[in-house]
């Protein structure tokens, strides 16, 4: 389940980073961006990492992606271009997404025990959690560099409103 998992994932992380980076739009590159970050996420739900994948989610999936669009938006990148679409897309896209949700069904009905009750019971008898884990290390030895990338990110977007600013 998990190499079926990592490789469908990890080749849908490298298309979409393959993407990215040949888009001419930059809002195409985004949402290129968008399905990267969700494909790590999966990634590291496989790995047992469950609020690392929660976090790249709601972090990076949702608010920095949401700034990036703000900031694309904010430049004027473009003028939109009204397309009917790839056609790629639609020879691959339909029969891909059928294949993968298919396949993921039968991964989950086929493990349904492994991911049933038996899983929790082993956080209820006073193992560590990964939660605890994660946040004794983020606020003890890595508070610094978390506050410092918050302080960038900050900076980023002070700086992206004063290049967009129009003189008048």
């Amino acid at each position: 389940m998990q190499l079926a998992l990592f490789l469908i994932f990890g080749l849908l992380a490298i298309a979409a980073a393959l993407n990215l980076l040949l888009q001419r739009h930059p809002i195409n590159s985004a949402l290129s961006l968008v399905v990267v970050m969700m494909s790590l996420a999966v990634l590291y739900w496989s790995l047992g990492a469950e609020f690392l994948a929660a976090a790249q989610v709601i972090v990076y999936s949702g608010a920095i992606m949401v700034l990036f669009v703000f900031v694309i938006m904010l430049l004027n990148a473009g003028e939109e271009e009204k397309t009917d679409g790839s056609k790629i897309a639609y020879i691959a896209g339909f029969p891909g997404a059928a294949a993968i949700f298919c396949l993921l069904s039968f991964v989950f009905l086929s493990e349904r025990k492994a991911l049933g009750t038996s899983y929790v019971g082993e956080y209820l008898t006073g193992a560590v959690s990964n939660i605890q884990e994660i946040s004794t290390v983020l606020f003890t030895r890595l508070l610094l560099p978390f506050e410092v990338t918050s302080v960038l990110i900050l900076v980023a977007i002070l700086g992206a409103v004063v290049l967009a600013r129009k003189e008048q």
